[in-house]
């Protein structure tokens, strides 16, 4: 009796496991098709839920990592920005300058675009610029609307200013000589080796004492 039941077993335990196998497939073809939608919470106890609480504080760098996800969900004010600043290329350069009617230097060239499009006040002199309580951001971490400085004087001070606009390419208000407002590119050997650091100044949008109340 065994001998004729022994051939038949491993038939019966694989058909037991496609059945086990199909089930969860047409109950959950059978909830998606009445609107139900599968969330898969995880379930813990009320005292792991208080262990947890306690014990999973945020590092130091992902409160930065979420402060600065958070804070640049900003797309709008930086296209903006930069609309604003490609419409104004060929402006002529002017040592002083913060207006379309004067001309630009570059520090007046990057705070005119901020108050105008962001409602930003930015100092006015590069100096004071790079000072801002704003992120500072790594140039593999640039990203369009962050404010770039430069020391191309040699002196180790900042002395230069303009505004990242991706694809390692920035726009600024240059010089007299090389036509004002202009776009160039990061990888430029002359740009790459005055590079100071960056700024992501949009994150100042969230704070009300730096925003203009008139544009």
């Amino acid at each position: 009796m065994r001998q004729r039941l022994a051939p038949l077993l491993p038939l019966a335990l694989v058909t037991l496991l496609a059945a086990c196998a199909a089930q969860p497939e047409q109950t959950e073809s059978s909830l998606l098709s009445q609107g139900f939608q599968f969330d898969f919470p995880v379930e813990i106890s009320e005292a792991d839920a208080d262990t947890q609480a306690l014990t999973d504080e945020p590092t130091e760098q992902q409160l930065r990592e979420l402060a600065d996800e958070e804070s640049y969900v900003l797309p709008a004010l930086a296209d903006s920005v930069l609309e604003r600043g490609f419409t104004l290329v060929g402006t002529p350069y002017r040592y002083g300058g913060s207006s379309t009617k004067t001309g630009f230097d570059c520090s007046g060239f990057v705070s005119f675009l901020f108050r105008k499009e962001a409602g930003i006040e930015l100092p006015r002199s590069t100096r004071e610029m790079i000072n801002l309580e704003a992120p500072k951001i790594k140039r593999s971490d640039l990203e369009p609307g962050d404010v770039v400085f430069f020391n191309n004087r040699g002196r180790g001070q900042v002395s230069h200013a303009g505004i990242y606009i991706g694809g390692d390419r920035f726009i600024h208000s240059s010089s007299s000589r090389s036509g004002g407002v202009r776009v160039d590119s990061l990888d430029d050997k002359y740009w790459r080796s005055s590079f100071m650091q960056a700024k992501r100044v949009l994150v100042l949008a969230h704070n009300s004492s730096a925003v203009s109340t008139h544009h």
